[in-house]
């Protein structure tokens, strides 16, 4: 009779993620053998007003990408043994084989071209802003109990409410917490109708999407573009490089010379990382999420603390919002977050609701459409259609392949009735 442990072992083995990389790895051949491409491409490291300029990389095509395919084969066969030996497969091997695989798809790609990386990156960081505030306003809510789906509704509400106080004012400041405001509206509805009336977390949050998409639409067309002149011109926030650190190589002007919404986000995920799991307040919001009956016995009130997390979710989501509108100096439209706030709660689920590995997915989806824009101007071979789509398919291969074994908060999406 085997043991418990060895039983144990047996049942939480999960093979998801070797079996997702041997079938990256097989379409990553197939890619070679179909379609092979020869030259060099040219990785450029700097750009013109770098105080520290890095020369040029070039590499030979077809050496790069058969060199990256074999590495995925091992990082594939790395990650079995893995599995095999202790039931789950590191994260590190997964992070490993999509930065080889993104590397040698570029390569092959860009055949005869140049690629300036440190846009590539910025271009990243930029799309992602609004994935990452969305997914940490994911991570607080799951993590409280409350599966927040409004997450869409909560970027667009912030878009629109951003743009029109901004445009008024002339001040982007307010405009940024009149984000906040609206954000938190909308986790006001979604926690009043799910905690207090018990209504299905599910329903009320893709209600408050529609409702949303609906008003803003109905006020644009009412409201702002009659009147675009004062109320539909926001000001930008305008780029602040810090000293020193701006100045290092590829790093500095991806991260280090951008706006304050950006340098936000940064402080957001410390705050939200530190408190969640090294503060009074962190213990207590995961407890109502994994365990709201134990909660209760030792004094904490539960619906209240459910009802409080989801609002400052819906707070730091609606700063998200921003981005669309004063974080870029572009008048609001309908739809303009173009249903953002859904890949972001893919990224909650890819990151395991944590909010630092949240933050990579939601990394890794930016890149994936910084990716699509950098492909499409310098003419790659690949289809636009696909090009477009790529996001998309990069959200649901992590979701569905490499997530491997993850488990929501026990509570999550279920309502709490005392006694």
């Amino acid at each position: 009779m085997p043991g418990p442990e060895i039983a144990e072992r047996a049942v939480i083995r999960s093979w998801k993620t070797p079996i997702a990389l041997g079938i990256f790895a097989v379409l990553y051949l197939l890619l070679l053998v179909l379609a092979p491409r020869g030259g060099q491409t040219t990785f450029r490291l700097s750009t013109e007003a770098d105080l520290i300029q890095l020369p040029a990389l070039t590499v030979p095509v077809a050496l790069t990408t058969w060199v990256c395919f074999i590495i995925v084969v091992v990082l594939a066969a790395l990650s079995a043994y893995f599995v095999r030996t202790w039931g789950r497969s590191p994260l590190w091997i997964v992070i490993v084989a999509i930065l080889v695989f993104v590397v040698g798809f570029l390569t092959w790609a860009a055949a005869g071209e140049s690629i300036t990386v440190v846009g590539l990156l910025a271009g990243s960081i930029g799309l992602a802003v609004p994935l990452i505030y969305g997914a940490l306003g994911g991570v607080i809510g799951e993590r409280a109990g409350v599966v927040n789906i409004a997450i869409e509704g909560q970027l667009l509400a912030g878009a629109f409410s951003a743009a029109v106080v901004a445009s008024l004012t002339g001040q982007p400041i307010l405009g940024l917490i009149a984000a906040m405001v609206a954000g938190m509206l909308v986790a006001f509805v979604l926690a009043a109708f799910a905690i207090k009336y018990l209504v299905d977390q599910v329903i009320v949050g893709v209600v408050l999407n529609v409702l949303v998409i609906g008003l803003t639409s109905f006020l644009y067309s009412q409201v702002l573009q009659p009147n675009s002149a004062t109320m539909n011109t926001p000001p930008r926030f305008s780029r602040i490089p810090i000293p020193l650190l701006s100045e290092i190589p590829i790093i500095g002007p991806v991260l280090f010379r951008q706006t304050l919404i950006v340098y936000l986000m940064y402080i957001a995920v410390a705050l939200v990382y530190v408190g969640m799991f090294h503060t009074r307040w962190g213990l207590r919001l995961r407890a109502v999420g994994e365990h709201p009956q134990a909660a209760d016995t030792v004094g904490i009130k539960v619906n209240p603390t459910r009802f409080w997390n989801l609002l400052l979710a819906g707070a730091i989501a609606g700063i998200g919002g921003t981005v669309y509108t004063i974080g870029a100096g572009i008048a609001f439209n309908k739809e303009m977050t173009g249903g953002v706030g859904f890949i972001a709660l893919a990224a909650v689920i890819f990151g395991q609701w944590d909010p630092i590995k949240a933050t990579l997915a939601a990394l890794l989806f930016g890149f994936a459409s910084s990716l699509q824009n950098t492909l499409s101007v310098i003419g790659s071979p690949v289809p636009s259609e696909f090009m477009l789509m790529l996001p998309y398919l990069v959200t649901i291969f992590v979701v569905a392949g490499v997530v491997g074994r993850s488990r929501a908060p026990a509570a999550d999406g279920k309502p709490y009735i005392k006694g």
